[in-house]
């Protein structure tokens, strides 16, 4: 999409399809879009993508902490022409937006990753691809093009390994290296427990490890002829190692670019961050997935930033839906955002169409959201922006 062209021109095409009788093929409400997703994906995937963990509380707390800070608009501020440009990390987005790394996408819809390397690199936003993707980190970046692309890490339990991953993920242009902390072991999950689903078991979404030569190296046949053995290397492989700060400086030694750490919830963590020399933080909760009662990702962000300042890029995942979750989530601190579960409902509702309907929707909800508000570009956003709910 050319940076000439408004995010928001989406909703002037949507009013100008419907006086054709065209509406849109799906929703444009958030909370509809998950309905429709329920609906469309079965109980088992659905349970997958959408559940928390054990009681659920994070994941409803990330959205609540949304509603605690009420947006400030200001009036006559020429806010005509908006431009969401943002530089992260050496990459300049069209908008401050990044795709979440989602793993096994192939449940969802044969589209799998490709409909997000697809439609980010059309939109000119950012992907994060998935450890535990369904295609090969290669097919990925060979549909991504030129598009801004970052490699998120399962770090595994084989030095090997990780070695060979990073090594392929540099080599096949993926700029950020983006070390997920929190999933060292998968949290307490009654919606796959009460499916007795985990798809990884059956090989799904290990596309990277059944092609990767230091995984296969101890294999008596590949994967293709013995999955349930490449299964029962792969987890011992991905599970049950809590990493410490010292092991940073072996990423840092077989990488070349940024390192990104993804999970941090504590300011002091934030600082540590920065003392062990990596680039960026995600302030993340998973989603609500790992640890349930915990805080908001949301609530952790504004001491985070105060705690590292400039130290570190500082970006923020969990909770986002709407245009005005990116502003408020910006204007307390963050550079840009991830966003996960709203386009993988669309992939399972419409393959590469759906995720670019989502998309598209969110970033013209963003844009709109700016404009309506009297901000211009990402740099106008100060916590002024904001008050929060008494």
């Amino acid at each position: 999409m050319s940076a000439a062209v408004p995010l928001s021109t989406y909703a002037t095409e949507i009013y100008l399809h419907g006086l054709a009788g065209v509406r849109p093929a799906f929703t444009t409400d958030p909370d509809r879009l998950e309905a429709a997703a329920r609906e469309a994906m079965s109980p088992e995937t659905f349970g997958y993508v959408a559940g928390a963990a054990s009681s659920g509380s994070t994941a409803r707390e990330n959205r609540a902490a949304f509603d605690r800070w009420r947006i400030v608009p200001r009036m006559l501020t020429g806010a005509t022409s908006r431009d969401l440009t943002t530089p992260v990390l050496g990459s300049t987005l069209r908008a401050p937006v990044l795709t979440a790394p989602i793993g096994v996408q192939s449940i969802v819809h044969p589209d799998a990753e490709l409909a997000a390397a697809t439609v980010t690199a059309e939109l000119g936003i950012g992907m994060i691809v998935s450890t535990l993707s369904s295609r090969t980190l290669e097919e990925v970046a060979d549909a991504h093009g030129d598009g801004c692309r970052w490699f998120q890490l399962y770090w595994p339990n084989d030095d090997d390994v990780c070695r060979s991953l990073l090594r392929r993920a540099n080599a096949a242009g993926y700029t950020v290296l983006v070390v997920t902390l929190d999933t060292w072991l998968l949290g307490w999950r009654p919606h796959d427990l009460d499916h007795g689903y985990l798809p990884f078991l059956t090989g799904e979404g290990l596309a990277n490890y059944f092609s990767d030569e230091a995984f296969c190296a101890p294999l008596a046949r590949p994967p293709a002829e013995d999955p349930a053995a490449a299964v029962q290397r792969w987890v011992p492989c991905f599970t049950g190692t809590d990493r410490t700060w010292d092991q940073i400086a072996f990423l840092q030694q077989h990488w070349d670019g940024p390192i990104v750490l993804k999970g941090v919830q504590h300011p002091a963590d934030a600082e540590r961050a920065a003392e062990v020399g990596v680039q960026g933080i995600v302030v993340s909760n998973h989603g609500g997935r790992q640890v349930d009662g915990a805080v908001a990702s949301l609530e952790a962000l504004p001491r985070i930033v105060e705690a590292v300042g400039s130290d570190l890029e500082v970006l923020f995942d969990s909770g986002i839906r709407t245009g005005s979750d990116v502003l408020k989530a910006l204007a307390l601190g963050a550079r840009a955002v991830l966003v996960g579960r709203p386009w993988v409902y669309g992939l399972g509702l419409g393959g590469t169409d759906g995720v670019r309907h989502v998309l598209r929707g969110l970033l013209a909800d963003t844009e709109l959201a700016f404009g309506l508000s009297g901000n211009r570009t990402p740099a106008c956003l100060t916590r002024d922006a904001l008050v929060r709910r008494p």
